[in-house]
């Protein structure tokens, strides 16, 4: 079943974001994920929630997304997210498509 990484961001620096991203992407593709949405407009239809940039990442399956998450490679873009942005970020279950 596809698991999803949720992410809210605001860059803070877009030089560091630059690196991040790229080596963010790197470390996603190295582990069987794929971009859904990877900012771009936003229309607020309900709520209070104003999010600047949303990304979603597909993988797999929860034990990808965590392997990511957690994964030496994606710790290289770790390096530079504080100065890059800040963000929420959340990781979903997806719903199987058999049935």
């Amino acid at each position: 079943m596809p698991a999803y990484i949720i992410s809210d961001i605001t860059v803070r620096d877009a030089e560091a974001f630059q690196i991040y991203r790229t080596r963010a992407a790197a470390s996603i593709a190295q582990y069987g994920g794929r971009y859904l949405v990877r900012g771009g407009p936003i229309e607020q239809l309900e709520g209070d929630w104003s999010p600047r940039a949303i990304v979603i990442v597909e993988f797999p399956d929860l034990e990808r997304a965590r392997a990511w998450y957690r994964s030496p490679e994606y710790a290289l873009a770790l390096e530079v997210r504080d100065r890059a942005l800040s963000r929420n970020l959340i990781l979903v279950d997806g719903v199987s498509q058999e049935g």
